[in-house]
């Protein structure tokens, strides 16, 4: 860590120049490069960041083990409860499951604030029943969700660890999570929870992903509609002349792919899945789609979102002019809404992230970007959040085909501990970059 120490205290003067521009930004940043200086001249920190790297291949042997617990999505009960036990197991003895299923473990400050929230999601995309045995090639493991985001709950433990085995003393709390709901139709309910319970949460890190050098600072927002079209039904050719929602829902799907949006800032649309209808000689009763919109503005993802319903209700229209009826309807369900929102370039959260990155990895620069994870709903809520990765390599998310490599994996835990200890403050060394909110107090 010697070394980390003089390769920041020669490099930081150059990541500023390039990072800030001016005035308030270039005093922040400041604020931030000392005390990464002054927290990485800690022995305490030293020992962390050392012990982390030399857990790496237990944090392995825990990510496996965290992969072969099926977590399908609504069903993280039995992962979570292995959680629990793992947080009492390292000392956080008050660690409790809410009423959503989250696991939460609360370590205190020595000033009470700020309040930081760290975290990493517990479920997968997967339906009951996959198999998720972790198997190995070459070097390579293979099994669903081994990087999203079981990657992330390992190096949350690991950095937890560490945190209690050098008896590291912060300024602010850190509120340690393991979030439900965070994939697919679970719509952030775990965090949404999260944030209706905890009132006084200043700022949020969420674990998630692999690679170190990127920071999500930018909140993909997203609504989902799942849309049924209803008719008579009937014969296909005694009751013929009646609508199809088959064929409504054609109509709307070729509308809905016709539709042009922005890219920049990135607007996108699908239709997910569809489905209906019961044979093939019957006019369709019943047919059903689900659409997927996201946008990295809300504007833009709220112009989308009226364009498209309208053009979902043109469908029906046309199908009830084509066969002069009135008896074609569609029931329209939001059935996801994950808000957008961005975190700026000189906020201390980004900043600190920035730095760590900067040391622990070395890398020649940072580079941010836009996704939708469970910081999306405090972006969205005006808390500062970053999304950063868990450490290795990886690919293929959200196929049974997932796969991982652990290269360099330490340097996810130590990432996250040192930007949390740069925010939270070390207890007689440094105050807390992260500023507690003033309506939380």
């Amino acid at each position: 860590m010697k070394s980390l120490f003089k390769f920041f205290a020669f490099a930081a003067p150059l990541m500023l120049a390039a990072a800030l521009s001016a005035g308030t930004a270039v005093a922040q940043g400041s604020a931030i490069d000392a005390a990464t200086t002054a927290v990485l001249a800690d022995a305490k920190v030293v020992k962390a960041l050392d012990a982390i790297k030399a857990d790496d291949a237990r944090a392995l042997s825990e990510q496996k083990t965290i992969t072969e617990i099926p977590a399908p999505p609504f069903k993280e009960k039995v992962r979570g409860s292995y959680l629990l036990k793992r947080f009492q197991e390292l000392g956080f003895k008050d660690a409790a499951m809410d009423g959503e299923g989250n696991v939460l473990a609360l370590r205190k400050g020595s000033g009470g604030s700020p309040k930081l929230v760290v975290s990493a999601h517990q479920d997968t995309v997967f339906a009951e029943g996959t198999d998720v045995t972790v198997k190995e090639k070459d070097g390579v493991f293979l099994a669903p969700g081994i990087g999203d985001d079981a990657r992330g709950l390992a190096a949350l433990l690991s950095m937890m660890q560490s945190l209690n085995d050098s008896g590291i003393a912060t300024v602010g709390d850190i509120l340690f999570v393991a979030t439900v709901g965070e994939e697919e139709l679970g719509n952030l309910r775990g965090v949404k929870a999260l944030f209706r319970d905890h009132k006084d949460i200043d700022g949020f890190i969420s674990i998630d992903g692999l690679g170190i050098s990127r920071v999500v600072n930018q909140a993909t927002g997203s609504h989902r509609y799942e849309m049924i079209f209803k008719g008579p039904g009937g014969h296909s050719f005694q009751e013929f002349g009646l609508p199809s929602a088959i064929h409504a829902m054609g109509r709307a799907i070729a509308k809905i792919s016709d539709l042009q949006t922005p890219s920049d800032p990135k607007t996108t649309f699908t239709v997910g899945t569809v489905g209906g209808g019961t044979s093939v000689n019957a006019i369709a009763a019943e047919a059903r789609m689900a659409v997927d919109m996201r946008s990295d503005s809300t504007e833009e993802l709220l112009k989308l979102e009226a364009r498209l319903l309208d053009l979902v209700k043109q469908a029906v229209t046309e199908e009830n002019a084509r066969w002069k009826t009135d008896k074609m309807t569609v029931e329209i369900k939001l059935i996801g809404d994950r808000p957008a929102g961005i975190v700026a370039l000189d906020s201390p959260i980004v900043q600190a992230t920035q730095r760590a990155v900067s040391v622990i990895t070395r890398a020649p620069q940072v580079t941010f970007a836009g996704s939708s994870t469970d910081s999306n709903l405090a972006m969205s809520l005006g808390i500062p959040a970053v999304t950063i990765g868990g450490g290795g390599e990886g690919g293929n998310w959200h196929s049974r085909n997932e796969w991982y490599r652990p290269v360099d994996a330490w340097f996810g835990p130590q990432n996250a501990l040192l930007t949390i200890l740069v925010l939270t403050g070390l207890d007689g060394v440094t105050k807390p970059t992260l500023v507690a909110r003033q309506t939380s107090k």
